[in-house]
């Protein structure tokens, strides 16, 4: 069987060995689809189908515009001064119980998620305004970096997410059920967050001291004033855009739309918007949306000439030659997926092995009573819950490196490694729930039709 697949065989060790040279993802996988459509001798008019299906797929997809008016709207809350204030605000509500702090921290991250998506700036922005603070306070490297890391990439999965934008277009499922089935499993992780934190801030004191006690009435707004007026902007951002969504007034592209229009707003109602701030937004907008759609566009090169060497019958005869039951294939399929993420980007995976695994998922029988459609979101927020996991995991883990690049080289990669691996458990334990009671996952999009 081996030998007839050699080819396709072939693509995936080279894929491999070009992501550890080093070499652009985008371009490499582009080039790798481009070589070995030459070496397997496929026709040159059926090369001209992949310039279609990037035209059609990609470049004429509505739904991606969504794409750079999300990041926006992340950047541009971001440099609201937003963030800034709810995690002092927080801090103040839990100053007095023991891992108050961390637990700001967990809980900020779960707001920022529901407002931003955007992982790199919500790790930088969680890291630059805690640690230096919990640092002050002593608490252990290990809990202060881990759950700034974790916190940080819970956007990649808490809607509005562009994960899930990107695989509502791949398997064609409608985008608004996926941010309602995500959107309950997204608060579970947070939550399992914050027991773990206090939990461990109880068996461990000294990993989280407690603050010196301050004077409440010292401070220039009550708490209760300053709580309301710092969660405000977000929340009625959250509900525009999620509401919408949910309501099924707006198509995700819209809502991305009046998130962008919003974040807007909210940074002229807090005075941060001018004109350098714009130009900042823009540039780091085009630059994001940029390097997502051209990993887009390679990896849909990539797939198509895949799966014409016969890529997508290796994977169905790998699979089906196991003889294993629908959820023994599902536990191998997802240990695949965590595995891939130490060495790829969630949008090659998303990109690369969802479209291959789809046909195999569509012929299990998990005895649900379940519709196709019912089955497939459950998978996709399956995947996207594992593909979290991929930002926390060494050795290219990109929430551990931009964490490595704020602290100047004064935390040893080794500590921020050691921080995460509680996490990226609480991640699987998450996992392993919403596999076992898939109604946690589906309970939203059934209650919201």
């Amino acid at each position: 069987m081996l030998a007839e697949y050699t080819l396709p065989i072939l693509m995936v060790i080279a894929l491999l060995t070009g992501i550890f040279s080093g070499y652009p993802v985008a371009f490499l996988l582009a080039g790798i689809g481009v070589v070995f459509a030459f070496i397997g001798d496929i026709p040159t008019l059926f090369l001209g189908t992949v310039g279609s299906r990037i035209y059609g797929g990609v470049i004429e997809n509505w739904l991606l515009i969504a794409i750079p008016l999300f990041v926006y709207m992340g950047l541009m809350l971001e440099r609201s001064g937003v963030a800034r204030n709810l995690l002092l605000t927080l801090q103040r509500l839990f100053g007095r119980v023991r891992g108050g702090l961390a637990v700001s921290v967990a809980v900020l991250g779960v707001v920022m998620a529901a407002s931003t998506g955007i992982i790199g700036a919500s790790v930088v922005m969680l890291g630059l305004l805690a640690l230096p603070v919990m640092t002050s306070q002593g608490y252990r490297s290990e809990m202060a970096y881990g759950v700034v890391a974790a916190s940080g990439t819970l956007g990649i999965l808490i809607p509005p997410s562009i994960m899930l934008v990107l695989m509502g277009s791949i398997l064609q499922v409608s985008v608004g059920d996926l941010f309602k089935a995500a959107l309950f499993p997204g608060l579970i992780l947070g939550g399992l967050y914050i027991v773990y934190l206090l939990g461990m801030a109880r068996a461990r004191p000294d990993w989280a001291p407690l603050p010196e006690p301050d004077d409440d009435t010292a401070a220039p707004t009550p708490l209760a004033i300053a709580l309301l007026r710092d969660l405000v902007g977000p929340t009625l951002l959250i509900v525009a855009v999620l509401g919408s969504i949910m309501a099924g007034i707006a198509t995700p592209t819209e809502a991305a739309a009046i998130g962008a229009a919003g974040a807007s707003l909210l940074a002229v109602f807090l005075r941060q918007l001018d004109l350098a701030t714009v130009r900042e937004v823009a540039r780091d907008t085009s630059r994001t949306s940029a390097m997502i759609l051209f990993v887009v566009i390679g990896a849909t090169c990539f797939s198509v000439v895949f799966k014409r060497l016969g890529g997508d019958y290796l994977i169905e005869d790998l699979v089906s030659g196991t003889g294993l039951g629908a959820y023994a294939l599902l536990f191998l399929i997802m240990g695949l997926i965590f595995v891939l993420g130490f060495f790829l980007e969630w949008i090659e995976i998303s990109y690369v092995v969802l479209p291959l695994l789809l046909p195999v998922l569509e012929r299990l029988d998990f005895g649900l009573a379940l519709s196709g459609q019912a089955i497939v979101i459950w998978f996709a927020v399956l995947v996207a819950i594992n593909l979290q996991t991929s930002f926390l995991t060494p050795p290219f883990g990109y929430a551990l490196f931009y964490l490595k690049g704020i602290t100047n080289g004064e935390v040893a990669i080794t500590t921020i490694y050691r921080s995460i691996i509680p996490f990226v458990l609480l991640q699987l334990a998450g996992l392993a729930l919403c596999i076992a009671f898939p109604s946690v996952v589906l309970w939203l999009p059934g209650l919201m039709p």
